[in-house]
């Protein structure tokens, strides 16, 4: 009988393995977009460290979060001076702070934020622009399904790792800006129009808002207006003052007027153009 006990119960333990596999099967299963994954290169890590550190200081009310086009506007590389110099005049008084770094993937960004970034820093505002890295400038047809689920899954990451460290803190989501391509045509606009519609559907209107300035930036059939990007995808100080124009409202509405004096951080560079001098 022992035998038999043995085999009923290895029976049981298949049809309960097989089970688990088809209930698993039949979730919804999380793309990439949604793992953190930090940068490997020592340049990146040296600014992580130091964006850390300028976390710590705190003095911090908006705080804002992304890759490069969010970078250049608030760093101290004197190569974006004029850059900075639109930052202050739109946000002195606000006490902003710039945690963008160039490169960045979502996934890129997901981690940061997870490992100290936004660790008791309590902003009252986050601003978020993220995922054009993922998108890349190489041109394509139609809509590249599975980048659209890449970004829109990990920017709701992000945001789920916002809620948690920032509890009180209001979001504002702003849709992917647009971008040329390689060849400098329009073929990435249907992918960035797909991203855009669906984590516009992660705003509740209240602790997270979703801006879209791209009605500023680029004609109707997505050609980037003139005189709004450097290169087709960075911004220009005139792109910057879009986004400043369409985020001050807010900013007024939740914090106020600007105050005369600011505490935020001083702003942070590329260490490798430091080591350069």
């Amino acid at each position: 009988m022992a035998p038999s006990h043995a085999v009923c119960r290895m029976e049981y333990v298949e049809l309960s393995l097989v089970a688990g596999l088809l209930l698993a099967a039949a979730q919804p299963v999380a793309g990439p977009g949604d793992r953190p994954a930090p940068r490997t290169d020592r340049n990146s890590q040296i600014a992580h460290e130091q964006l850390v550190d300028k976390a710590r200081r705190g003095g911090i009310d908006i705080y804002f979060a992304g890759d490069s086009i969010t970078r250049r506007w608030g760093t101290s590389d004197a190569p974006y001076r004029n850059l900075f110099d639109n930052w202050r005049r739109n946000f002195f008084g606000w006490n902003a702070g710039n945690f963008g770094w160039g490169g960045d993937t979502v996934q890129n960004i997901l981690w940061r934020l997870t490992n100290g970034e936004l660790d008791d820093v309590h902003p009252k505002v986050i601003v978020l622009l993220a995922g054009t890295n993922n998108i890349g400038a190489e041109p394509r047809q139609g809509v590249a399904g599975q980048v659209v689920d890449d970004v829109s899954s990990g920017i709701a990451a992000i945001l789920s790792v916002m809620r948690r460290k920032a509890p009180d803190a209001t979001v504002i989501l702003t849709g992917v800006t647009p971008r040329r391509d390689r060849d400098g045509g329009t073929s990435l606009m249907p992918t960035i129009d797909a991203i855009n519609r669906r984590i516009a559907a992660l705003a509740d209107g209240r602790s997270i808002r979703y801006i879209d300035i791209n009605n500023r930036l680029a004609e109707k059939d997505g050609r980037v207006i003139g005189g709004m990007t450097v290169d087709g995808l960075h911004l220009s100080a005139g792109g910057y003052q879009v986004w400043a124009d369409a985020l001050k409202p807010i900013f007024t509405e939740l914090l106020g007027p600007p105050a005369a004096t600011d505490h935020a951080p001083p702003p942070t560079g590329d260490p490798s153009m430091r080591e350069a001098r």
